[in-house]
């Protein structure tokens, strides 16, 4: 079996989707696969995002999207990992970590000064996985959000 970790692109757009709507539905999300297509279509052909998928004998299993930001202190850009999935036919054979490594390479070649990320509470497998790859608790602030009605 031959796997790969590579950057998206649009013919991987149907398996990615897919997958998008899967991790949609994992945070309690209605399925809508037209939607989740025309939002990944629109990232990947805006570049305002960067993706990456893990793939296995030509079947994606899983992807990770960062979305750019940027630090006015340190000044330098920040990376938002803002989704991670992995198909629960392809966990358990390190692609999470893979696909956070590939972030990490991200990260660093784009001279930025790091990425940061939020997952819930009761996602156990995230808050052990996050930690065992180098990422660190920050309680040190308020996390507030504002919500257009």
């Amino acid at each position: 079996m031959k796997n790969s970790i590579r950057k998206a692109n649009l013919q991987d757009l149907a398996q990615l989707s897919q997958l998008f709507d899967e991790y949609r539905t994992f945070y309690h999300k209605s399925s809508d696969f037209s939607a989740a297509q025309q939002f990944l279509s629109e990232r990947l052909q805006n570049n305002d995002s960067e993706i990456f998928v893990v793939e296995e004998d030509g079947k994606l299993g899983g992807f990770v999207q960062l979305y750019p930001l940027f630090s006015s202190t340190r000044m330098k850009r920040y990376w938002l990992l803002n989704d991670l999935y992995v198909n629960p036919n392809f966990r358990g054979k390190g692609f999470s970590k893979a696909l956070i490594e590939e972030a990490k390479v991200l990260c660093r070649t784009s001279d930025s000064c790091g990425m940061y990320l939020e997952t819930g509470k009761e996602n156990m497998i995230g808050n052990q996985l996050y930690p065992s790859v180098g990422f660190k608790k920050y309680d040190e602030v308020n996390f507030y959000e504002w919500e257009v009605s």
